[in-house]
């Protein structure tokens, strides 16, 4: 009971504090006159990713690579899966061409990447499967491609919408940022630390806690910002924040971990490695089903049905 408590309280700090934090950098971003656009790319869109990647740093530093591969996939499959299948329900996902042909790609392509730096078995016949620093320095290079390509996007559409933020003094805004940040510390640790130990008691591998409790928990913020864009038919807003948020999870985050940390995977993350994949596939290929370049809402059931069965067999197996 005092483990589950400590992780609820983990992902309510968590989440609040990557909230608190995207709040007072913006509104001293603002005063120090940083565009938009450099706003919006850098410090809102890190804050979101904020959650998984805190606990994925503490999860390296610890030496727990279940908890660093399974929170990157799981929070990918639930991204996809989940999230998606839940906006489409609400509104059917009209995407833009840029989305289909360029980023969902490289979403795709991230799951590929991530699957064959993975299989050092069958590649290298390996007697351990491991991705090594180098490769997780490679994964953070793929980061900053994708990085400069949005900031190239926004400047070239000379795109300066308004980033919602509040207008703090800046002694103000450096004391909430430090109290965000304090935030995200204790509630990184204390995720991370309460996911090992209710693991351990309930006789479950990490990698099963971090594909259920965790990376829904680091992935909430996602889902509350696509069900309410989906809601508002801001549908642009809704997949493109779920598409974005895979790519930063295995660029940025899974690159950050292996450069601390190599990670070792096990077998059984062959399995989610793969439904990662297949995800990605499904995303493209409901691209061209029906009325084209839209997510209708059988498609959103279909993603819906496959997580929900993915789970139940994680947690029967």
């Amino acid at each position: 009971m005092l483990y589950t408590l400590l992780l609820i309280a983990g992902f309510a700090a968590l989440i609040y504090g990557a909230h608190l934090m995207i709040e007072s950098a913006s509104s001293l971003a603002r005063r120090m006159n940083i565009p938009n656009i450099v706003i919006g790319l850098t410090i809102v869109a890190f804050g979101t990713s904020a959650p998984e990647l805190i606990v994925n740093v503490f999860a390296a530093v610890n030496k727990n690579p279940e908890m660093v591969m399974g929170n990157v996939t799981g929070s990918n499959i639930f991204n996809i899966l989940a999230i998606l299948g839940i906006a489409a329900l609400y509104n059917p996902l009209m995407v833009n061409r840029q989305t289909t042909w360029i980023e969902i790609p490289l979403a795709l392509l991230a799951a590929v990447v991530m699957l064959v730096m993975a299989s050092d078995v069958f590649l290298d016949q390996s007697a351990t499967m491991v991705i090594s620093r180098s490769e997780g320095i490679v994964l953070l290079m793929f980061f900053m491609i994708f990085l400069a390509y949005n900031i190239s996007l926004s400047v070239k559409g000379g795109n300066e919408d308004e980033v919602p933020s509040k207008d703090y003094t800046i002694a103000k805004a450096l004391m909430f940022l430090a109290l965000g940040l304090g935030l995200l510390i204790a509630g990184g640790r204390a995720i991370v630390y309460s996911a090992v130990e209710l693991a351990r008691l309930a006789g479950m591998s990490e990698r099963v806690i971090a594909i259920t409790i965790v990376s829904i928990g680091t992935s909430l913020p996602e889902l509350a910002a696509s069900v309410v864009a989906a809601r508002k038919g801001n549908v642009d807003l809704a997949i493109g924040n779920v598409v974005g948020s895979c790519i930063f999870n295995t660029f940025l985050i899974l690159g950050a971990s292996a450069t601390i940390f190599p990670v070792s995977i096990t077998p059984a993350a062959n399995l989610d490695l793969m439904i990662n994949i297949v995800a990605s596939i499904l995303l493209f290929a409901f691209l061209f089903t029906g009325k084209g370049r839209q997510i209708d809402r059988w498609e959103g059931l279909v993603f819906l049905s496959l997580y929900v069965g993915y789970i139940s067999w994680l947690l029967m197996a």
